[in-house]
């Protein structure tokens, strides 16, 4: 009978062993499987770490590389990397720079090729303006008629703006703001078409025959002039001393109505900004036809320069021109003219 239960129990037993078992073995396999896969997915987040490491160093890389080759243009743009010491080359298409005093050339290039001029026909606007003896003092507004429609250019200058001439004058100069410099033509004796003439007349006084004005801006790309012509121009400005000052000013400050603070304006040409050359007169242009342009008077190596450069591609090459130009000269004391292009007017004697 004891034999009996004990046989039982022990049947008993395996059978509950056999039953069980499969249970433990896939509880087992589950935790197995479960262990298996979080090591998978731990390979695979690490190798997912491990290729964005190398996708942001590799971008980083690219960045470095990108920024170094833009560091090195803009450096070769602003003549960074030139001496003085070998030919002087530069990369406005057209470009005339003479001593002020002697009527020296020290470099030409396509001087005779007329272009258009953007806003360096602004210097012809203030001449005009000043021979007028308008006093400086008027206040005079911007209106819709001030708006560029042409180009359809911005500007800090609200339609209603009520500013005195000589702030007009400043701006339209200094910023090259267009509706300044259309509000002053505008407030002429006879109007904008009158002071248009007066622009023509002025310049062929100044001898400036190879030249045409068309608006007083220089959005409209009707204004035409030569590099030799513009040296004229400079030369004829240089003797106003409003303009020499309105011109090499770093920034100015107006009051507008409605407005409790004061609005800066700055000077649309880097090297006056910068202080570090000693600059008398500056106008910068820029329309697509014209490319950028770039006219001073500049002392160089002890001596005042005029400085002529027009339709430069680069933002910078215009600044970068003048550099170079200032580098060669004070590297050569004792220059010799370098000429490229067309330079009739050198065998004629026409620069004095």
């Amino acid at each position: 009978m004891l034999k009996r239960f004990f046989r039982n129990a022990a049947i008993l037993c395996m059978t509950f062993s056999l039953v069980a078992l499969p249970t433990e073995l896939l509880a087992a396999g589950k935790s197995q499987k479960r262990i298996h896969a979080s090591y998978k997915a731990g390979k695979k987040v690490k190798a997912l770490k491990v290729k964005a490491g190398r996708y942001s160093s590799y971008k980083a890389k690219i960045r470095l590389r990108n920024q170094r080759a833009w560091m090195a243009q803009r450096a070769e743009m602003l003549g960074n990397n030139y001496d003085g010491s070998g030919v002087l080359q530069l990369s406005s298409s057209k470009a005339l720079v003479i001593n002020q005093i002697t009527g020296e050339v020290v470099y030409a290039k396509n001087t005779n090729t007329q272009a258009p001029i953007a806003s360096i026909t602004k210097v012809m606007t203030a001449m005009v303006m000043l021979d007028a003896g308008l006093s400086l003092d008027d206040t005079i507004y911007v209106t819709s008629e001030d708006v560029d429609y042409l180009k359809g250019s911005s500007s800090r200058l609200p339609v209603g703006a009520a500013l005195s001439r000589g702030d007009m004058l400043q701006l339209a100069l200094m910023a090259s703001e267009n509706r300044a410099a259309s509000a002053i033509a505008r407030n002429y004796p006879g109007g904008r078409q009158a002071f248009v003439q007066a622009m023509n007349v002025k310049a062929y006084a100044i001898g400036m025959t190879h030249s045409h004005f068309a608006d007083p801006t220089g959005l409209d790309s009707g204004n035409v002039s030569t590099a030799e012509d513009l040296v004229k121009m400079v030369q004829a400005a240089y003797q106003y001393p409003e303009i020499r000052m309105a011109t090499t000013s770093p920034s100015h400050e107006v009051y507008m109505q409605g407005r409790n603070y004061p609005v800066n304006f700055n000077n649309t040409n880097g090297l006056v900004r910068a202080g570090e050359w000693e600059i008398g007169l500056s106008k910068t242009g820029y329309i697509s036809e014209a490319g950028r342009c770039l006219v001073m008077q500049a002392k160089v190596g002890g001596e005042p320069m005029i400085m002529v450069f027009l339709d430069s591609n680069g933002k910078l090459s215009r600044i970068g021109d003048a550099n170079r130009v200032r580098k060669w000269v004070e590297y050569n004391k004792e220059y010799q003219p370098t000429t490229t292009g067309q330079n009739d007017m050198l065998a004629e004697g026409r620069i004095s």
